[in-house]
């Protein structure tokens, strides 16, 4: 029988500090805000949506609502955006997916400046990560906890300052601090993603690359998934097909991530895998909810402060940002 591998004390850790940050900013006169966006009434994208909302409150971070209606265009939307561009209340903007079909998701997201795209998943964002010119993050002590400190690699620490300030995408980024925090080895181990998304598989298959991980990245056109499955040390699903990866599937002792998110028709949140199944072969399994999904909201307001901390700074130079 395998180890839950839960997100809340994590999340509730990286939420202590950002709080901390937060109440540091104000006594220098510095308001943090972060603004959400969502368009329609998806029962999923509305808990996420609010969940966030809770929890910004909750760190003393102030929030600001775009609710929109299914029937919007994209020219209102875009110019929703560029008036969030200029606001100087608002450090961070967050658009919850998925959008209309007809919503191009990608000029959506582009439309957000990249020091407010905290979520990490406009295309400098990624193009800064895909170039590791930000993966340098994922081997910082204050962005994790690794298992041991050698993994903190000194060659990056020497180019920290000038190098560019982006943002990792929260959600794969918070599967990294999660393996991390749980003292799950990365390096020379073999990792399976399942979903090849922007917003979740390709980024996550970059940083368990920087990690220095064998990936193979499967989707919906993998013809035999068992055969990548058998040998994974580690497997991150992100289809939002649920029951998808059952105990048969994996072998014995795997770490397995489920990032997938289903509303099934009574209700209930349920991920990609079997996760009774799955948690008697594994040798750790992530809930859902209450695994990543924990993990990429404190990732996120931890985004919006450093935002806000980057801003002052640009604002005013000799300013003493803490």
């Amino acid at each position: 029988m395998g180890a839950v591998m839960e997100g809340h004390t994590l999340a509730s850790e990286i939420r202590a500090r950002v709080k901390q940050k937060v109440e540091d900013l104000k006594r220098s006169g510095i308001d943090v805000g972060l603004g959400l966006m969502i368009v329609g009434d998806n029962p999923a994208s509305l808990q996420y949506f609010q969940a966030t909302i809770n929890i910004a409150k909750s760190v003393n971070i102030n929030t600001h609502e775009y609710r929109m209606p299914t029937s919007i265009s994209l020219n209102e939307i875009l110019n929703s955006i560029h008036d969030i561009n200029r606001d100087e209340r608002i450090n961070g903007l967050l658009v919850i997916f998925p959008l209309p079909r007809r919503i191009n998701p990608r000029r959506v997201v582009n439309a957000v400046l990249p020091e407010k795209d905290v979520d990490g998943l406009g295309s400098v964002s990624v193009g800064r990560l895909a170039a590791e010119e930000s993966t340098f993050q994922i081997f910082d002590e204050r962005f994790s906890k690794p298992a041991n400190d050698k993994q903190f690699l000194p060659q990056y620490a020497e180019h920290l300052p000038c190098m560019p300030s982006g943002f990792l995408p929260c959600t794969p980024f918070g599967v990294i601090r999660l393996l991390e925090y749980y003292g799950v080895q990365l390096q020379g181990k073999n990792a399976v993603v399942i979903g090849k998304s922007l917003a979740v598989g390709k980024p996550l298959a970059i940083m368990l690359l920087s990690k220095e991980a064998t990936v193979s990245v499967c989707h919906k056109s993998t013809t035999n998934l068992d055969f990548y499955l058998c040998n994974a040390d580690i497997v991150c699903s992100a289809t939002g097909v649920s029951g998808l990866i059952k105990a048969d599937m994996i072998k014995e002792g795997a770490v397995v991530i489920d990032i997938g998110i289903n509303v099934l028709n009574d209700g209930r949140i349920v991920g990609d895998i079997d996760f009774e199944g799955v948690l008697k072969k594994a040798s750790l399994v992530t809930p859902v909810p209450g695994g990543v999904g924990p993990v990429t909201i404190a990732t996120l307001l931890e985004n919006t402060v450093r935002s806000a901390q980057n801003n002052a700074l640009l604002n005013n130079p000799l300013l003493i940002v803490p």
